[in-house]
């Protein structure tokens, strides 16, 4: 029996996360789209065995997860994407692509395994401190994420009552292939072994909420307390949105 779940495990924080799991003697199902990928993965441990599915396919989802006989008691839901808009010209369809990657295909899995959740199961959502304040361009991926911490929260208000742990992890700049495509500084950048250590780390320490670097997430949280149009001209000043 498969000890952890990992969906997005095929790249950066997700291929982490199972690589360190796997060689601490854990079993784990790594899960992503690319079918190529997750054999190279599993290629580097035998403690790692694979799934491939489309998570914004509700139905392949569902498919998938059916097969496990037993479902990991610790399961981390860690797929997502990023697109940025540009001069704040709303394109829907682009809205459309990452609200399907990072709220709905978090949804279609946790959709695919509820009646077989049990007081034992603990559910990883793995967000972003992009969700604490507004930046440009990020109307999209910071929308997603909001949603995705508010969906976190009050659905670990609703199942506590079955006794299901839920955490939400909101990692800042992590270098990853998404995050290599970014075209503008990236303070505090940790390295997936870092990201992977911290969300590891506060997994088996039952923490609700998982947050790093400590530094830059912590100014984010105090940015996120000022009053809105003070916020948004520390912000714009942060970012060089103005003198």
């Amino acid at each position: 029996m498969a000890d952890v779940l990992i969906t997005g495990a095929s790249s950066g924080i997700g291929l982490q996360l199972a690589l360190d799991y796997a060689n601490k003697g854990m079993q784990v199902i790594a899960c992503g789209q690319s079918q190529e990928r997750l054999n190279a993965l599993s290629a580097q441990s035998d403690n790692i065995q694979t799934l491939a599915f489309n998570v914004t396919d509700l139905a392949a989802t569902q498919a998938a997860l059916d097969t496990l006989v037993v479902l990991p008691k610790l399961i981390i839901l860690n797929a997502g994407t990023c697109e940025y808009i540009d001069n704040g010209c709303v394109d829907t369809a682009l809205f459309k692509r990452v609200f399907d990657v990072n709220v709905f295909g978090l949804l279609h899995c946790v959709e695919a395994m509820q009646e077989r959740l049990d007081s034992q199961s603990h559910l990883v959502f793995v967000g972003s401190t992009a969700s604490y304040i507004p930046l440009p361009r990020a109307e999209a991926y910071g929308g997603s994420k909001a949603a995705l911490s508010y969906i976190a929260q009050t659905l670990a208000i609703d199942l506590e009552n079955k006794g299901i742990t839920v955490t939400l992890v909101s990692p800042g700049f992590v270098k990853t292939p998404l995050t290599d495509k970014n075209d503008f500084p990236m303070p505090m950048l940790v390295t997936p072994e870092i990201a992977s250590s911290c969300i590891r780390k506060g997994i088996a320490a039952g923490n609700k909420e998982i947050h790093f670097p400590k530094k830059f997430s912590f100014i984010l949280k105090a940015i996120a307390l000022l009053p809105m149009g003070l916020q948004q001209s520390v912000i714009k000043r942060m970012t060089g949105k103005t003198a």
